[in-house]
């Protein structure tokens, strides 16, 4: 089962997607973690990624796919992978199409996590940080014992300038523009399912299990 995630920053991507792994025991491939792998293996595709991540430039699509291509020879991918990052764009997902097609294989579903913009921006500006440890809260879902003070180590809970409003109203536009013209895209070809992407983890992990079960 060959299955791509979509949805918006704090739809839950990432987190859905390591619960699906677990579940049905195939891998969650994050183009961020793989890009991070293939630089730290020095492989000949990860010192060309690493030249763009070095000057703080977008990786080219080519490169992506390149690794993408490695990473499905992996025989932990034999009986399926969860696409969590990518594509972004319909001219990566129709380079995608191309790259699976060349190898033989192909999608067999692809998820939009739906979540409306407000909840979103309520998800997303409601996370702090610690400024020492790194510890993460949220303060509607899981806040500090003490306001703003870390349980683990005492020291100041921030928001990262990531986590501002104004920020995430961007981000948000942005995949607006970019990446939510993908439903359309993939509905088109018959593989979309749309998801509530509200409730708890739970709710949600559920959803998305009984349509992944189907495949």
């Amino acid at each position: 089962m060959n299955i791509i995630l979509l949805g918006a920053p704090g739809a839950g991507k990432g987190t859905q997607a390591k619960m699906l792994q677990e579940k049905f025991l195939i891998p969650q491939i994050s183009t961020g973690d793989m890009l991070r792998a293939a630089k730290q293996a020095k492989t000949s595709l990860g010192l060309e990624a690493q030249k763009y991540m070095s000057a703080g430039t977008l990786v080219p699509d080519e490169v992506v796919i390149d690794l993408i291509r490695e990473r499905l020879n992996a025989a932990d991918t034999k009986q399926g992978y969860i696409l969590d990052g990518f594509p972004r764009t319909v001219s990566q997902a129709e380079a995608l199409a191309n790259m699976l097609k060349a190898i033989g294989s192909q999608l067999d579903l692809v998820i939009s996590l739906d979540v409306s913009e407000e909840d979103l921006v309520n998800r997303l500006t409601g996370r702090r940080t610690c400024s020492q440890c790194g510890a993460g809260y949220h303060l509607q879902f899981s806040p500090s014992k003490v306001k703003d003070v870390c349980d683990r180590c005492g020291a100041k809970l921030i928001q990262r300038e990531d986590d501002q409003e104004k920020t995430i109203r961007y981000r948000l536009k942005v995949y607006q523009d970019q990446t939510a013209p993908l439903v359309e895209f993939y509905q088109k070809q018959g593989i979309l399912k749309k998801v509530p992407g509200t409730g708890s983890l739970e709710e949600v992990f559920g959803r998305l299990s009984s349509i992944v079960s189907k495949l």
